[in-house]
């Protein structure tokens, strides 16, 4: 699906779906051109080469959707590949989307294979007859970037959330499946700083970086833009430190209560040992052995057994070990 929006200074912006002359419409002096293309079909990425004519290289890293984060400098226009990133759940994890844009001297094309939330909200600007077109194509390509980095704030959000529910369960009744959510939570954050780092340097070199096709006082905007990445990784830098003070709060929880395990049994193997040494004792069948025939001597030896047990216990809780 194909959908642009074309600026003229005495018109306005138009609406544009489809296939059209791009190559005729993006000549016009004083025009803006945006064509955003959303899982594009082959007749609409033959677009790229035929009407915008980029070269065979970037198209390829187009379609094969698994580039690296970069950018490119062809002279006419510059080719950029940045990754869009959503949180979708504890078992799914992130989801990651590739972004192209190519941005020329009044035109932009951007090629997305997922319908992604960011759009909806650049096209409204657009539609109002905003001035993200109207201030240039290069105005416009940082817009975009920006949207993109502020989306990793929802994606933020929801790691705060689901780290505070890990702790939460630290503190309750926890089990195997937290120890299972720290380490998918801990995964998902190590993805997203691989995400995220080589686009916080490709945006710091937008910004000091001399492009043609970049005016010289849009280096603050994405000096902007860079600060915010250096927020976002430095925010899963926290969630990850979080994550591990949880996973050895967890183990400390286990081996704890398995000391008081073991404290316990070996306990109940104490006070069950004179019982057992008496037992032993007069169990052995000597004739001539002491007490044997007193009548009430199996219930003497049981209330010796039980006088022994009840000292240990009161014992034990005496040295506070019960």
């Amino acid at each position: 699906m194909i959908k642009s929006f074309y600026y003229l200074p005495d018109k306005g912006v138009q609406v544009i779906q489809g296939i059209a002359d791009f190559d005729k419409l993006m000549h016009v002096e004083g025009s803006v051109l945006w064509v955003d293309m959303c899982k594009p079909t082959d007749e609409e990425s033959y677009v790229l080469t035929h009407d915008f004519k980029f070269h065979p290289l970037a198209i390829e890293d187009v379609i094969s959707e698994k580039s690296r984060t970069k950018i490119d400098d062809y002279e006419r226009y510059l080719f950029f590949v940045f990754h869009l990133v959503d949180y979708i759940g504890r078992e799914e994890g992130l989801k990651i989307s590739e972004l192209d844009l190519f941005l020329t001297k009044n035109a932009m094309v951007s090629v997305h294979y997922d319908d992604h939330r960011i759009f909806d909200y650049l096209y409204s600007r657009a539609e109002r007859g905003d001035r993200v077109i109207a201030r240039g194509s290069d105005y416009l390509f940082h817009n975009v970037i920006d949207a993109a980095v502020d989306n990793y704030n929802v994606t933020l959000d929801i790691f705060e959330y689901e780290v505070d529910q890990i702790e939460d369960e630290l503190l309750g009744n926890y089990n195997d499946n937290t120890l299972k959510s720290i380490f998918t939570m801990r995964r998902d954050i190590v993805q997203l700083k691989r995400i995220v780092m080589p686009q916080k340097e490709l945006v710091n070199q937008l910004s000091r970086q001399h492009y043609e096709l970049i005016k010289p006082n849009l280096g603050v905007y994405f000096s902007d833009i860079h600060d915010h990445l250096v927020r976002v990784n430095e925010i899963a830098d926290t969630h990850k430190e979080l994550l591990n003070s949880a996973q050895e709060v967890y183990y400390s929880s286990v081996s704890t209560t398995t000391n008081e395990i073991i404290k316990v049994l070996t306990l109940l193997t104490a006070i069950f040992i004179p019982p057992t040494f008496l037992v032993g004792l007069w169990g052995m069948n000597f004739a001539n052995m002491p007490e044997l025939k007193i009548e009430q001597g199996y219930f003497i030896a049981l209330g010796v057994m039980l006088v022994t047990m009840v000292g240990m216990i009161l014992f034990f809780k005496k040295r506070k070990w019960l």
